[in-house]
């Protein structure tokens, strides 16, 4: 690697580390903003099943799945724009995040678990495309992905079974 390339890479590098966890907070706080008006009265009037985590593992469970999806994202970003596959990589994940925030508003915001279970079977969709788009540009940002997969697929369960009790 020539020392322009270094230098190129390092402030892609730089930038990247930045604006993902940048991009991803703010999907995160969106979700919050129409969440938390939403949680008493609404959800906790809400009949839930037996398997319903309490209220208080949300926060810190989505706390670590943000964490693990912004450094996802920052080791995509970084590498060169011209990476075969990067752009649509970038193109899915965004679309994942986007329906993650979005998810928060149909569900709390509009009060609506059948909203919210068709974004979130969507959101799943494009959480495993996002993994195996990431797959072959960076295995460690692919598996970083896999605990939002699969905590995403059980509150697509969750969702769906408030749905069907309310």
């Amino acid at each position: 690697m020539s020392a322009a390339e270094i230098a190129r890479f390092s402030s892609r590098s730089v930038l990247s580390a930045f604006l993902a966890p940048l991009v991803v907070a703010a999907a995160a706080s969106l979700g919050v903003l129409a969440a938390i008006p939403n949680l008493a009265p609404w959800y906790e009037a809400l009949a839930k099943p037996s398997f319903s985590p309490p209220n208080g593992i949300f926060g810190p469970v989505w706390t670590a799945l943000y964490l693990l999806i912004a450094f996802a994202f920052w080791r995509i970003l970084r590498m060169p724009p011209e990476t075969p596959g990067r752009r649509t990589a970038i193109a899915l994940f965004l679309a994942q995040l986007a329906l993650n925030a979005l998810w928060s508003f149909l569900f709390f915001g509009a009060q609506s678990p059948l909203m919210g279970l068709i974004d979130i079977v969507t959101q799943w969709l494009l959480i495993v495309a996002t993994i195996a788009a990431f797959r072959p540009l960076d295995r460690a940002a692919a598996l970083a992905l896999v605990p939002l997969a699969a905590w995403v697929g059980f509150a697509t369960v969750l969702n769906f079974a408030i749905w069907r009790l309310n």
